[in-house]
């Protein structure tokens, strides 16, 4: 079993619609070590398919998903 990943920050962009939660992501990952990883929570669907471009276009990590309530939380490890 794989250990619990633990979270170096935590970015509640509940109520933001895109490209908000994007936006903010973008600047708080820089906050955080390379390795590290940044939990980010959005009720914008939209999210989804925006985290997936992220990804592929700043190179850093989407290591979990999920969604519960209408609440989508990611976990982005900082690649760079």
């Amino acid at each position: 079993m794989e250990a619990p990943v633990k979270i170096a920050q935590t970015l509640d962009c509940k109520g933001l619609l895109c490209p908000l939660p994007i936006i903010k992501i973008s600047k708080a990952i820089k906050t955080i070590a390379v390795g590290e990883v940044l939990e980010m929570l959005a009720t914008d669907p939209g999210s989804v398919p925006d985290m997936e471009a992220f990804q592929n276009q700043t190179g850093h990590e989407v290591v979990a998903k999920s969604s519960a309530a209408g609440v989508f939380r990611f976990l982005v490890r900082r690649a760079k």
